[in-house]
């Protein structure tokens, strides 16, 4: 019971204001808190019992840097995504399992090499009961998560929708953006590069803009309530 207090503690405090619990408020405009709970409870589950059982021995395998900016580039491409838009109204019923799988895929990377996976890790090495450890960081993030998904539907629901859109763009974006400046070799990281990327991000995000107008006026059109 020691395992798991600790581990609860340690990764609920680990985690506020951390990026995953910022996911948390930002997946909780968009989609259902029960779907972003769930979500997050699936992707907590495999990517702690990772950390548990194989964490330390992930860098032999596959180069963590390799992991980082697959996260991060992840993130910039979750963000066109929200800039772009979805028809999350009837999405639960059309496609169960898309918005479940979004929050999931999203979380599972985003704790790849986080503080709260560390720190997983190290708690492995500390005590050995596996499954107390892995149960207890589990509930750690969704205890600081919660927290985040009531924060996000009380900006849901007092916030204009364009912004709520734009402010959880913003944060995928900027968590992608400061990822890969982290993940990358140095040396690749010259002012050319740096401004070619900025001025490609900046079109795409223009053109994630254009195809989310071009779906609302098309959707305006063949919607007969809007006739």
């Amino acid at each position: 019971m020691t395992a798991y207090i600790a581990s609860m503690v340690l990764v609920v405090l680990a985690e506020m204001g951390d990026k995953t619990q910022l996911l948390a408020m930002a997946f909780a405009t968009r989609f259902r808190w029960q779907t972003v709970m769930w979500g997050i409870f699936a992707a907590t589950l495999c990517n702690h019992l990772f950390a548990v059982l194989a964490g330390h021995y992930l860098t032999m395998v596959i180069p963590l840097g390799y992991i980082k900016i697959t996260a991060a580039a992840s993130f910039i491409l979750f963000g066109l995504w929200t800039l772009r838009g979805d028809s999350l109204d009837n999405e639960d019923k059309r496609f169960n399992f898309n918005p479940f799988w979004t929050v999931a895929v999203a979380f599972f990377f985003a704790e790849m090499g986080d503080k709260t996976q560390l720190a997983t890790v190290a708690l492995a090495t500390k005590y050995s009961n596996i499954v107390h450890i892995w149960l207890g960081t589990t509930t750690g993030m969704l205890i600081a998560d919660a927290i985040g998904i009531i924060v996000g539907i009380v900006l849901g629901k007092n916030i204009p929708e364009r912004f709520v859109k734009w402010f959880a763009a913003t944060i995928f974006i900027i968590f992608g953006i400061l990822g890969l400046y982290d993940a990358l070799p140095g040396h690749i990281l010259t002012l050319p590069v740096l401004v070619s990327s900025a001025v490609v991000l900046f079109f795409l995000i223009l053109l994630a803009i254009r195809l989310n107008r071009k779906g609302t006026k098309k959707t305006s059109v063949s919607d007969p309530s809007q006739e």
